[in-house]
């Protein structure tokens, strides 16, 4: 007898249908698994005869062929357990084919029969809402990610047996929406940074525009304190952009037992952290921090602390808003559109030009360790922001400054004049405009165009750092409610050049 069962394999974050095929025969007893299966794969036939064992239901003493159809694709991951169970129970007489027709399946099994969580729900939703399928039957844990998808009845189990029930006639309860998200903790308000002016205004900036920043300054000046206060001056999440940042998460198997994600991801990996923890990889390959900070922010704390390597992995995805991981026999690509945030200190002992405390660095150690952060990275960060220690009068002050809210009703301002001229091909954030909309939007008028070109001479800045001033300056326009920029907004983005500058 030969059944078939649909699933589904995760590939980036896509989903693509695969055919569980269970054919149970007189022959030699046996158990076989072919399709290109994964070790974790292979390893699900004692995961589900045990589970099918444990039952009560006797499996006959017959020759059992599973293939995991298209035969080219390779298969990894334990989703496919409860399928290859579903079909190994149609095909031996237990439960009726049609009951688990037009049905897709995907879970882990223990060995007692409970259904576990998988990584993957939500994209696998996605797809069988494409392809059209009655019902997805998930984990219970999974269940509130899948519900997502709408216009997809979603079937949650618990266990191996809840299924099996439900095909004899029995009921299985559909998820109902997910539950909203509670209340975020209240964000860390900028008004209890004191001081620091030039610095909160380059992080509106970065808010307003979606640039990459770097704060370098001593330690105790206060930039961690800033870099985290971002979150709290960004717009809110779209449903697109929560629903692209919340398929990602869940390719890492961080959406359990919650549905959409409610808050731009914020990730701030320690600075021992891998290439392949930062960019992504493994044998088979996962989304890294850029990714999972996709439509958020990945800040990172001492950046020449990182290893120069891992640095300059970066360099690609900042430019290209993605990360392609390749591997033997699969490629795989994840979007890594995101802002980064980097704080440094100017020098090993962190008191280079500081007029309170002298600075006990040789020059040569001060040159090894600003080369630890390559230039072409510095090249791609648009706002470099010096953060000098905060004057003795001014600390104890906090709370005196401007809020959150209202510099985020600002950069909402700036976004929303961003969207409203973006066109149907053009980037939403001014970070992202390349080509021709760059140009068109970023006209400069006769002293505006004058003082870049002096600035580029002077200064030394490529093509990559020329264009990122237009960037930066057509943000403090929109900041201003300018529809041209002038030499006013080009002097203010030339100053966050810093590190451009000949020493």
């Amino acid at each position: 007898m030969l059944v078939r069962v649909r699933t589904g394999a995760v590939l980036g974050v896509s989903a693509v249908p695969v055919d569980v095929e269970v054919e149970s025969t007189v022959g030699f007893p046996g158990f076989h698994l072919v399709g290109l299966a994964g070790g974790a794969v292979q390893e699900a036939k004692v995961r589900v005869q045990a589970a099918v064992r444990n039952l009560g239901v006797k499996l006959p003493q017959k020759r059992i062929t599973v293939n995991l159809a298209p035969g080219d694709l390779r298969k990894d991951g334990t989703g496919f357990d409860l399928p290859i169970a579903a079909g190994l129970l149609a095909a031996s007489g237990e439960l009726e084919p049609p009951a688990i027709e037009g049905l897709q399946l995907v879970g882990e099994l223990a060995l007692s029969g409970e259904v576990k969580p998988v990584r993957g729900v939500l994209p696998l939703a996605i797809a069988a809402r494409r392809e059209g399928v009655r019902g997805l039957v998930v984990p219970e844990a999974n269940a509130y990610e899948a519900s997502i998808v709408e216009g997809l009845e979603v079937l949650p189990v618990r266990h191996l047996g809840e299924l099996v029930a439900w095909a004899r006639g029995g009921t299985l309860q559909p998820a109902g929406p997910p539950p909203a998200p509670p209340e975020p903790a209240a964000p860390l308000d900028l008004a209890d940074v004191a001081g620091q002016e030039a610095a909160k205004r380059a992080l509106e900036l970065a808010a307003a525009g979606g640039h990459n920043l770097l704060f370098f300054g001593p330690p105790g000046s206060g930039k961690t304190m800033l870099a985290r206060r971002l979150p709290g001056i960004l717009p809110a999440f779209g449903f697109e952009e929560a629903l692209e940042a919340t398929v990602v998460h869940s390719v890492a198997g961080l959406t359990r037992h919650r549905g959409l994600l409610a808050e731009r991801p914020f990730r701030a990996p320690h600075h021992s952290i891998s290439d392949a923890g930062l960019v992504g990889g493994t044998s088979i390959p996962r989304p890294g921090e850029i990714s999972l900070a996709h439509h958020g922010v990945l800040f990172l704390d001492e950046l020449p602390e990182f290893r120069r390597h891992v640095l300059e992995a970066l360099r690609q995805p900042l430019e290209d808003g993605e990360v392609t991981i390749a591997r033997a026999g699969r490629s795989v690509t994840y979007p890594a559109q995101l802002m980064l945030v980097a704080a440094m200190n100017p020098c090993p002992c962190g008191h280079h030009g500081d007029r309170s405390r002298a600075c006990r660095c040789t020059p040569h150690e001060l040159m090894k360790y600003r080369r630890r952060i390559s230039g072409p990275l510095l090249d791609r960060i648009d706002l470099h922001v010096d953060v000098p220690p905060v004057p003795p009068g001014q600390l104890g002050t906090g709370g005196a400054g401007e809020p959150s809210a209202a510099v985020r009703e600002r950069v909402m301002r700036a976004r929303a004049l961003q969207t409203a001229r973006a066109g149907p091909r053009v980037a939403r954030c001014n970070a992202r405009l390349r080509g021709a909309a760059l140009r068109r939007l970023c006209a400069l008028d006769d002293g505006g165009r004058r003082l870049l070109a002096d600035a580029v001479a002077r200064l030394g800045l490529s093509a990559r750092a020329h264009d990122k001033v237009l960037r930066v300056a057509r943000t403090i326009a929109d900041l201003a409610g300018a529809e041209r920029l002038s030499a006013e907004h080009v002097a203010e983005a030339i100053q966050y050049r810093v590190l451009d500058r000949p020493t």
